[in-house]
């Protein structure tokens, strides 16, 4: 999977491109974690993103509460019908920002 990251000034915008499952979910946790103490806006474009897992779906929970628990927002954008299915079959569709 490629992650392309966009910082300006508090807000971060990170591109998905490929598989957010088990194997690349780590290195997506590992680029993020550092950056979401010093923002307080992430935007994850999904526009690429062919597939996500649970263990994609963790991540974007935890960072959701990582910058919940600061004040911070977090939006979804360009998710797939077939991505969206997974958020709606989670019930997360009505917890992240989806746009």
């Amino acid at each position: 999977m490629e992650i392309k990251m966009t910082k300006l000034r508090n807000k971060l915008t990170v591109e998905l491109d490929g598989k957010l499952d088990v194997n690349s979910s780590p290195q997506l946790e590992e680029k993020l974690r550092p950056e979401l103490q010093s923002i307080d806006n992430l935007t994850i474009d999904m526009e690429k993103l062919k597939y996500i897992s649970s263990a994609g779906l963790r991540v974007l929970v935890a960072s959701l509460q990582t910058l919940d628990a600061h004040g911070g927002t977090m939006t979804l954008k360009n998710v797939s019908d077939e991505n969206m299915k997974v958020f709606k079959l989670t019930g997360l569709s009505d917890v992240f920002d989806i746009r």
